[in-house]
């Protein structure tokens, strides 16, 4: 018996069992001790359980299951138990939580400064928490799950795309639900999707076919390539026209395979794009007019094909480019050209920050394996990347001693690779939680 659960008019011995309230013969109940030891109403209930007739032992029981079972999934979802109330004296009305009292208002405020893992769990206390959270999930930025990423053989192969969980609470994802994944590589990550392109070259002027995956949902689309009919007189352009990328551009709903694509080639020194629409698994075309507000006065080979998403735009880094990048508005499908900020100045690594962000002398001083040579551990060394999951790390690649990833604030160096040691690729795509999730998101 528990204090906290009955409450006792007289004294009970600490050892007592259930034979205390029973008779001498114990067969039946002691109706004396019992009305003696429990206000009235309870007594009553004690009363009226039947004894039964073979006897038996008195054992344990867990007060707080439906069948009186204890288990440890049963006690980590309780609260720890507040101080005994006294044996006597009125009961008290349990005082409601302070939280509970606020203000919609105020409450929407604290949820809107929580983060998105927050935020999820807040959302599943109650109902009213769900609703409210449903207001905050546009201002909460995506959580990150991990990284995918290909593990090299050489420098010239890889292996399939692999998952590496940001922790060990995250889900362990993986891309066998497609087995055609093998024949592509990734391209762009984005609202909880991948894009892969395939993984030999085609003639120029043809367009491929894109492979689109949903990790969390396990679901594929496979895009054909744009068909012909969409631009006129496509025969006549596809004799100069030179394939750059692909990019997904949106998502519909967070648990339904409803996207927009974009496919980004040049014809003619002008930039054209086809717009593909999928809601679950059926993919329409349009083209869109070459932009002739945009001159493309350099060979498009320069073009790195895979793009950045970035303050709600979509860049194409131009190699080797000092003063520009190539910029899309998903919202208006216009191009045009980023000039290079003045705080940002070229040197023939590339674009240099004013802010120093790692001082390569002292880390080629932590990677193991280089030659003793300052100058040629410098060349064996280069950062290829920033985290895109935001964390703050940048990417390093060597030239055949490893991918590590190091963090500037810190100054930690840590080894990028699988547990059979082969190296993760470039690039390495961030993969963050399709937001917000299907049950905050409104009804599609």
């Amino acid at each position: 018996m528990r204090p906290e659960v009955l409450r006792f008019r007289a004294p009970v011995p600490d050892d007592a069992t259930v034979s205390f309230l029973l008779s001498d013969d114990l067969r039946a109940w002691s109706g004396e001790t019992v009305r003696a030891v429990f206000d009235e109403e309870v007594a009553n209930a004690v009363l009226q359980i039947p004894i039964s007739r073979r006897g038996g032992s008195d054992f344990l029981s867990w007060p707080l299951t439906k069948f009186g079972d204890y288990s440890v999934r049963v006690l980590v979802h309780l609260d720890t138990p507040e101080p005994s109330p006294p044996l006597t004296g009125p009961v008290e009305p349990k005082a409601t939580a302070a939280i509970d009292a606020l203000p919609e208002d105020h409450l929407r405020d604290i949820l809107r400064r929580l983060s998105a893992a927050d935020l999820l769990r807040a959302a599943l206390a109650c109902h009213r928490w769900r609703r409210l959270a449903s207001r905050c999930c546009a201002r909460a930025p995506p959580p990150l799950l991990g990284y995918f990423a290909h593990p090299m053989e050489t420098e010239r192969s890889h292996d399939d795309a692999v998952f590496v969980p940001l922790d060990a609470s995250v889900p362990r994802l993986s891309l066998d639900f497609a087995p055609d994944a093998s024949d592509f590589q990734v391209y762009d990550s984005h609202q909880g999707l991948l894009l892969l392109q395939p993984d030999v070259g085609l003639p120029k002027g043809i367009l491929p076919r894109f492979l689109v995956l949903d990790p969390a949902t396990r679901r594929r689309a496979l895009l054909p390539p744009p068909p012909r009919g969409t631009v006129p007189d496509d025969r006549i352009w596809r004799k100069s026209r030179h394939y750059v990328g692909f990019a997904l551009l949106s998502r519909a709903h967070p648990s339904k395979l409803c996207f927009e694509a974009i496919c980004f080639a040049i014809d003619e020194g002008h930039p054209r794009a086809w717009v593909a629409s999928v809601d679950d698994g059926h993919c329409s075309w349009r083209a869109l007019p070459r932009d002739e507000d945009i001159v493309v006065d350099f060979h498009p080979w320069w073009f790195e094909g895979r793009c950045v998403h970035a303050a709600g735009k979509i860049y194409w880094h131009i190699c080797n480019s000092t003063d520009r990048i190539l910029s899309l508005d998903p919202s208006t499908l216009q191009f045009s050209y980023l000039p290079v900020p003045a705080e940002v100045g070229w040197s023939d690594k590339g674009w240099d920050l004013e802010r120093n962000i790692v001082d390569m002398r002292l880390l080629c001083d932590m990677i193991p394996g280089l030659p003793s040579d300052p100058t040629i551990r410098t060349l064996n060394v280069w950062p290829s990347d920033m985290d895109p999951g935001r964390s703050g790390k940048v990417f390093i690649n060597t030239l055949g001693n490893g991918r590590y990833s190091f963090h500037p604030g810190t100054g930690k160096l840590e080894r990028l690779s699988t547990e059979s040691g082969k190296d993760y690729g470039h690039p390495i795509f961030a993969y963050f939680l399709a937001w917000p999730p299907a049950f905050l998101a409104p009804e599609y």
